[in-house]
């Protein structure tokens, strides 16, 4: 479809503006003032500021811009004199949150198929809205072909409020008791710990009426030009189906001054490149590049590309945790081991039930979806009633048996899902030695919806129900072995 763009303005001072070279100090303070309408976008926790009161915002503080390391575990080390800061307007107290917490708020996923993950959730929880594939690939950032990564699914989109809201901290839309997100900080966390930056694009269809967002979080950009608080460049585009006409959004100021930052920071140079990115996304979806990825204090890429062309990999992970002997290659091959290292494989056992319309889609290739409860044998179901104060909490049905490996095998334990979500994979709630060997090969598998999972979650809230259920796990393992 051919698309023809009017301005609200003049179009002519619009493209005269894209011309231009921008000019880099003055330009740069001057644009922040009008990074967003949203009360949300341009810094964490301004939810009671006016929606177009932007005139409160000092986008630049007189830190020098260093080079950004892409060491992650060391790309957040700062001098103690920043951080946050309280300040006054219109009366009102505001919470000034440094840029810095992006990585701080990010070293929650010690893991980085873990922070993979909490994107999926977002395309999972899309389902009940028609979701049909969500995609995770290996692209090339056009800038200077650098690898990174996509995300990409066909669910209801965002529109221009719901980016702001994903781009922003502390919001959560989602009021079902069956999706897996719920603190509206999953986003922020797992992109920036995978990479230093991400832009998201987003087509959302209602009413008749399309609009298609684009939403740029920069690690980089904040750091190297020296931000005392966190803002978002955005751009939000109305196409009226009716006429065919398609619209830039919020006025040719807060419009140009947010384009001219994406273009200087995003992958992508002009604007008929950024444009680009919605031909595959049809007329709802969303698609999140992340790119800057981050590398191991090895020094090399965290995620590998190479090794596999069908799979991502966790460079240098492939361990082998086991003692050497006859038995060793059936060790290192068996699912538990592999997990660790092959998003392929950790795809395969993340979700416990994946509809037969909706496919998991790995560098090309749908990921086949594995049930552990079908490695088992000789299987019982364990009915389990947590109760807390003398009340049911809920009726939890526990799959267990030996692996069809065992005894041959070494490995145990417990798989535990949260709403249809891995959170614990062969988690170890006994141990054995040669000399008592109670709980070998014992493997079961179950869904706790009674108890929380941490805000990472790779794990559960240390409550008083989750320790009666590793209580109760430890004798269901002894009463079957």
């Amino acid at each position: 479809m051919q698309q023809k763009y009017y301005y609200k303005d003049d179009p002519a001072e619009h493209w005269k503006s894209k011309s231009q070279p921008r000019k880099q100090d003055s330009e740069e303070k001057k644009s922040s003032n009008a990074l967003s309408t949203g009360q949300s976008s341009n810094s964490v926790l301004e939810q009671g500021q006016s929606p177009v009161d932007d005139t409160g915002i000092s986008s630049s503080s007189a830190i020098c811009p260093a080079p950004l390391c892409r060491q992650f575990w060391k790309a957040g080390n700062y001098e103690d004199r920043l951080g946050s800061k309280a300040t006054l307007q219109n009366g009102k107290n505001f919470l000034h949150v440094h840029p810095m917490f992006l990585h701080s708020n990010a070293t929650s996923h010690k893991w980085a198929f873990g922070a993979i993950a909490e994107l999926l959730d977002n395309a999972i929880d899309e389902i009940q809205n028609g979701a049909a594939f969500v995609i995770v690939d290996k692209i090339s950032n056009p800038r200077d072909g650098t690898p990174a990564l996509l995300i990409q699914d066909d669910g209801g989109g965002m529109d221009p409020e719901a980016m702001r809201r994903c781009m922003s901290f502390g919001f959560s839309d989602k009021k079902s008791k069956s999706v897996i997100g719920q603190y509206g900080n999953g986003f922020k966390t797992s992109s920036m710990r995978l990479g230093a930056d991400v832009i998201v694009f987003s087509r959302h269809l209602n009413d008749r009426t399309l609009t298609q967002s684009i939403g740029l979080l920069s690690y980089t950009f904040l750091t190297r030009t020296g931000h005392d608080r966190i803002v978002v460049p955005m751009v939000d585009y109305e196409l009226n189906t009716s006429t065919g006409t398609v619209n830039a959004l919020h006025g040719r100021d807060h419009f140009t001054l947010n384009l001219s930052l994406l273009l200087q920071w995003s992958p992508y140079s002009s604007e008929t490149e950024l444009l680009k990115q919605f031909d595959d996304i049809g007329h709802h979806g969303t698609k999140i590049i992340i790119y800057n990825l981050w590398f191991s204090d090895g020094g090399n890429m965290e995620l590998d590309f190479d090794s596999d062309p069908e799979d991502i990999r966790i460079a240098g992970d492939v361990i082998n945790k086991f003692d050497p002997g006859a038995f060793r290659q059936l060790h290192e091959q068996h699912i538990a081991n592999r997990f660790h290292y092959s998003l392929r494989v950790y795809l395969s056992i993340l979700y416990l039930r994946i509809p037969e319309s909706f496919s998991i889609k790995l560098r090309g290739k749908a990921v086949e979806h594995h049930n552990i409860a079908n490695d088992l044998k000789y299987p019982e179901f364990i009915l389990y009633r947590p109760q807390s104060a003398g009340c049911l909490e809920g009726t939890v049905i526990t799959t267990i048996g030996f692996l069809k490996d065992a005894p041959h095998i070494s490995i145990h334990g417990f798989n535990v899902y949260h709403k249809n979500r891995l959170i614990l994979p062969f988690w170890q709630v006994v141990s054995y030695s040669y000399r008592d060997s109670r709980g070998r090969g014992v493997v079961g598998v179950l869904e706790a919806n009674f108890i929380e999972p941490t805000h990472s979650k790779q794990d559960f809230e240390r409550t008083s129900l989750f320790q009666k259920l590793e209580t109760r796990l430890k004798e269901m393992t002894w009463e079957y072995w």
